[in-house]
């Protein structure tokens, strides 16, 4: 993967460079490429280039009064013809070549801006919105897409064809044919970047108001029920419509400006044109150029200008990609919070002894989450974690992961420093049943199959009987087969957690996390999970964080926590005993199941 440095976003002033620069890496792989459709490119336009000047050959040998050798312009229509062929032919070899870098630079941009999400800290993605962000990435390898289009196909084509019409009016004419042709380029050309650059600005603002008209889209419908529930949708649309009429304001005045420009382009170039037509009349008219030098100029100033007069809308599209990429180069340049140590090695969880070893740590400065938490979790034991919301149980399962390093202390698995090891061996060696499962909009077989991408269907079928959800999933009409929908919307909370289980049964790694593995079940099913994760846990390293007291008090240890500190610890009877906290916990649960029992009778 490249690796970028880490700078500030762009403002509206932003390099166009830095953004270029950052897209050479991405074209090196394609330098062969690019370098033969670049030579098709030049022998395509000396070809283009030849075509009036056997055109003007033809005409100054037909203009004659008296003509008899029938040879000479049947060679110069061949020469014509191959000439036009030519033009033709390597302008579509060039496509042809270039297609391969064109799509090459656009999927290895794609593959790695996923990289680099993946790549970045628990914290970004927890503060980014996905709406805006996934319009950041197609907005960007569309623009790099466009880019190299316009560069390969307008840009280079036309300065190369201008050059080549410069050579040819300084060698066979006066040099005010030149130098007018010049002027008026120049003038256009200038002309062009500094009305394009001051109507950038409303390129910005139409991407940022699109971006955020997106993200309040996805937004919503990602949060569909929520929406239902308090009957905001006309809210949600009015919300929508808002951000879009401020994206319409831009566009508006954007394509406005374009209008005045192109315009102004056109005056440029007729001005230019019609300088040029009248010195090359004159010159006729007084003997000292020929119909065929006419024709000639004509069809030159018609080769330059006409591909010129779409110049300045093809410099605003090249802006306009700028612009779209900057975003994503931004994103490509920012630095994971997370990163393996240059000695980073591989964890060996041996038998998944775990420690924690006074860490403390906190999202916000001001906040602490954790303080001075010292345990530790035996080969094959079970610790249970127990505690109200918001004392930091969760948190401790996020920093054995590693989506966050801890503020001081440390983190070891078999004695090794969690921050010494390689984050890809670490995540290896832990599943998690996590509080609140997500699986992805694809079938029950392929989410359980997320565990471990290589199982078959028997193991597959095996961690679901073990989960408890092999016989539900049979009666499915599709099996394993059925799609869940958006973020298992199909399945039910508890059913949901079921594949989760089965999804970390299929793993079978050293160390087992369950966050609240068993909050959306019935008490049957919780029962019959239980004893599979009873028999699971019992030759792993086991973290339980649990609100319901009846699933940990099998638990070799329970912590009971509060405010981000460990205020009991020890057995079920051992903290029964003590009268303490836990105590006055397991009470209140208790007397919850009586009046919850008594309400079902």
């Amino acid at each position: 993967m490249r690796h970028f440095q880490q700078t500030e976003a762009p403002s509206e002033g932003r390099n166009d460079w830095v953004t270029i620069r950052s897209l050479l890496p991405f074209l090196w792989d394609y330098r062969g490429r690019a370098g033969l459709a670049l030579a098709f490119l030049v022998i395509s336009k000396m070809a283009v280039v030849g075509v009036p000047l056997a055109l003007k050959e033809i005409v100054d040998y037909l203009d004659r009064p008296n003509y008899s050798d029938v040879a000479l312009p049947i060679v110069l229509l061949i020469a014509y013809g191959l000439l036009r062929l030519s033009s033709s032919l390597f302008n579509e070899l060039r496509d042809v070549v270039f297609a391969k870098v064109r799509h090459g630079t656009m999927k290895s941009l794609s593959l790695t801006s996923l990289r680099q999400l993946h790549s970045l800290s628990l914290r970004y993605h927890l503060e980014r919105k996905t709406g805006a962000l996934s319009r950041d990435m197609e907005r960007g390898t569309r623009g790099a897409s466009t880019l190299l289009n316009f560069m390969v196909f307008s840009i280079i084509p036309t300065f190369v064809e201008l050059g080549l019409v410069l050579i040819i009016l300084l060698g066979q004419y006066t040099p005010w044919f030149a130098v007018i042709t010049f002027v008026t380029v120049s003038f256009y050309v200038v002309t062009t970047f500094k009305i394009t650059a001051w109507r950038m600005k409303f390129r910005h603002r139409m991407n940022a108001k699109d971006s955020e008209a997106n993200s309040i889209a996805i937004d919503s419908l990602i949060n569909y029920e929520t929406v239902k529930y308090f009957n905001n949708e006309e809210y949600e649309h009015q919300r929508y419509n808002h951000t879009l009429s401020e994206w319409e304001d831009s566009a508006i005045k954007s394509q406005t400006s374009m209008s005045g420009l192109n315009i102004i382009q056109g005056s440029i170039i007729a001005a230019g044109v019609t300088a040029v037509m009248f010195l090359t009349a004159a010159s006729v008219i007084d003997g000292t150029m020929t119909m065929g030098d006419l024709v000639l100029v004509n069809a030159l100033m018609l080769q330059i200008f006409i591909p010129l007069n779409f110049l300045g809308v093809v410099y605003s599209q090249i802006k306009h990609a700028l612009s779209d990429m900057a975003d994503l180069f931004v994103l490509l340049r920012r630095e994971a919070e997370i990163a393996d140590s240059p000695d980073a090695t591989e964890l060996d969880p041996g038998e998944g002894e775990i420690v924690f070893d006074h860490v403390s740590f906190s999202y916000q400065a001001e906040r602490p989450i954790l303080k001075d938490i010292s345990f530790t979790i035996p080969a094959n034991k079970k610790l249970a974690i127990v505690g109200h919301s918001g004392s930091g149980k969760s948190t401790l399962a996020r920093l054995l992961y590693r989506f966050y390093d801890v503020d001081s202390g440390d983190i070891a698995i078999n004695r090794q420093s969690i921050r010494g090891v390689t984050q890809v061996s670490l995540r290896e060696s832990i599943g998690i049943v996590p509080q609140d499962t997500v699986l992805f909009n694809d079938t029950i077989a392929y989410n359980i199959r997320y565990g471990r991408v290589d199982a078959t269907e028997a193991e597959i079928q095996q961690a679901a009987r073990m989960a408890n959800i092999h016989h539900f999933i049979e009666s499915l009409p599709d099996g394993y087969q059925t799609v869940v929908g958006e973020r298992g919307l199909k399945l039910s909370g508890g059913e949901k957690q079921r594949v989760a289980i089965a999804r970390a049964i299929l793993k079978n790694p050293k160390i087992l996390i369950f966050d609240e593995a068993t909050s959306s079940l019935d008490s049957k099913s919780e029962q019959s999970i239980l004893e599979a994760l009873k028999t699971l846990a019992t030759h792993h390293s086991t973290m339980v964080i649990a609100h319901r007291l009846s699933t940990v008090v099998d638990a070799d240890q329970i912590l009971v926590m509060d405010n981000g500190k460990i205020i009991e610890r020890g057995t079920h009877l051992q903290l029964l005993d003590k009268k303490g906290n836990y105590y006055e916990m397991w009470q209140l649960q208790l007397q919850e199941e009586e009046q919850s029992e008594g309400v079902t009778h």
